[in-house]
């Protein structure tokens, strides 16, 4: 399955009231021609999400556009240039986590990988690059009960992807399934 052409349909990146995150869902194809997503596995010494799997991204900067943002957080987090960027193929639903006021935005692009990225250790246990075969099969996923809300949970031998990060890339999934997008922040 080519998913470049599908991916382009997505709908542009949004820039809702209250949002002072992005994050880059950063997609490239491997030699092998497998299309791979880049992950990262935060230390379990952060003060927020220990040790979850996420993507690369963060705070905006006062002035800064959510792509910027992304594409900053990525150069910042995994040594991701910017140049490397090729394509903005759109946005994915801004998701919120445990607060409802601040969205994080989903900024989905086809990148050229750097032979090497770069982990900065204060923010970066360790990359993961699964490929979209393994998250589109359903096998690898789980849904289960987290505190009266069910939840999507995928197992890596290197981590757990789950909350917000695992709704990102569950409604990707869906998307390139032909399932359509998710209308409201979730």
């Amino acid at each position: 399955m080519d998913p470049w052409p599908l991916l382009r349909s997505l709908p542009p990146v949004v820039d809702p009231p209250g949002a002072e995150y992005a994050v880059l869902v950063p997609l490239y194809e491997d030699a092998a021609g497998d299309v791979r997503v880049i992950l990262t596995k935060r230390p379990e010494s952060m003060p927020t999400h220990p040790g979850d799997v996420v993507f690369p991204g963060g705070h905006r900067e006062d002035g800064e556009e959510p792509i910027s943002t992304a594409a900053r957080e990525a150069w910042e987090e995994v040594g991701l240039p910017e140049e490397n960027i090729l394509e903005v193929l759109g946005g994915l639903t801004p998701v919120t986590t445990r607060d409802r006021s601040r969205p994080i935005v989903p900024v989905v692009a086809r990148i050229d990988r750097p032979s090497q990225l770069v982990p900065d250790a204060r923010e970066v246990e360790l990359i993961i690059e699964p490929t979209l075969a393994f998250l589109m099969d359903e096998s690898n996923w789980v849904e289960r009960d987290w505190f009266g809300h069910a939840l999507w949970f995928c197992e890596f031998d290197e981590g757990i992807l789950w909350g917000a990060t695992a709704f990102m890339m569950r409604e990707l999934v869906g998307f390139l399934r032909g399932e359509g997008m998710r209308a409201e922040v979730g």
